[in-house]
């Protein structure tokens, strides 16, 4: 179906829902929507939910991470950020929610995401014995670099990237260079991508950093390892590790930093929302189900209406789950 055709269909459903019987109920919303696609993704499924479910009336407002953070801190603006990665505003979100500003609706709103070291499906399938990044390390015969088959390759991040620092540091607390690796710069996203199709067109092992939910993570299905060691802490990773090479020099091993994503919203819609805050609470995506979601957009070149329809009709047994089942027939109706 054609993207006009798409928001054709979700217009004309929220204007017969909001002349019907269904009308606004929790109020007038505003909801960030932000500029990367799961998030607009979530966003424009919450949109269609909280409107055809609950009776809101939302207006999208487009955001950013920091940006929209300080705007619901200072301003009370937008009502609910769906995906908001807080390692860059965790201090001040957490000072916020102590003073009742902001409340957290939803930790952790999909699974399986985060940045690591990652591997094909079917390279684990006939490695099993591959459990864990520890037990990579001792292979690098089984990625051999093409410059030199004689040592292995690690696909890091590229220059200017601050997970470079993060990988460069990591290289040397693992001591990989002495293991027989080498550091492979991909040089620009277009090549870490490209590293990874090449790979898995070819059937060839692949070892490197990236980070979900992506629709590359979601094509190719890769699986992040289990490192092995467990979070040497944040003096390590925040003093040390993700400063680089040049400015710590002895790093310890170390599990990535925990990415933490929340659904944020602001105390004005606790207050108003009623049962429509319940429906956050329950609202969790699986990590496949949004890879997927991610590699439709991207192959269709859907955005975040489009997207959030063609969720709502693929993964109706989802998101039917997230509501009581009048609301689930309210929003059924309307699609």
């Amino acid at each position: 179906m054609h993207k006009s055709i798409l928001s054709a269909a979700v217009v004309a459903g929220s204007l017969a829902i909001s002349s019907g019987a269904y009308a606004s109920d929790c109020g007038d919303i505003s909801m960030a929507d932000m500029n990367w696609p799961s998030a607009t993704l979530m966003a424009n499924v919450d949109k269609i939910i909280l409107e055809e479910g609950y009776g809101c009336e939302i207006e999208m407002v487009v955001g950013a991470t920091t940006v929209t953070f300080a705007s619901m801190n200072e301003k009370g603006q937008p009502d609910v950020a769906a995906e908001l990665w807080i390692n860059a505003v965790r201090e001040p979100l957490f000072a916020a929610m102590d003073e009742g500003r902001l409340h957290s609706a939803r930790k952790m709103p999909i699974t399986d995401l985060g940045e690591g070291w990652w591997l094909p499906p079917y390279t684990k399938e006939a490695h099993p014995e591959l459990k864990t990044v520890l037990d990579i390390l001792e292979r690098p015969d089984l990625f051999p670099d093409k410059e030199d088959p004689s040592r292995g390759a690690f696909i890091g991040c590229p220059a200017g990237w601050g997970c470079q620092l993060s990988n460069q540091s990591l290289f040397i607390a693992f001591e990989m260079e002495k293991k027989g690796w080498n550091l492979i710069d991909p040089g620009s996203q277009a090549g870490l991508d490209g590293s990874i199709v090449k790979a898995n067109e070819r059937g060839e092992n692949w070892f490197g950093y990236y980070w979900a939910p992506t629709s590359m993570i979601g094509k190719y299905n890769l699986q992040m390892m289990p490192w092995g060691v467990p979070f040497a802490g944040s003096e390590n990773w925040d003093g040390c590790v993700a400063k680089g090479p040049e400015a710590c020099t002895d790093p310890k091993p170390s599990a990535w930093t925990e990415s933490e994503v929340h659904t944020v919203v602001t105390d004005r819609f606790k207050n108003v929302a009623g049962p429509a805050m319940d429906y956050f609470g329950k609202r969790i995506w699986p990590g496949g189900v949004m890879g997927s979601m991610l590699v439709f957009m991207e192959e269709e070149q859907a955005d975040g209406p489009d997207a959030a329809l063609h969720f709502m009709e693929a993964h109706e047994d989802l998101w039917m789950q997230w509501v009581p089942a009048d609301v689930a027939a309210k929003v059924k109706a309307a699609l």
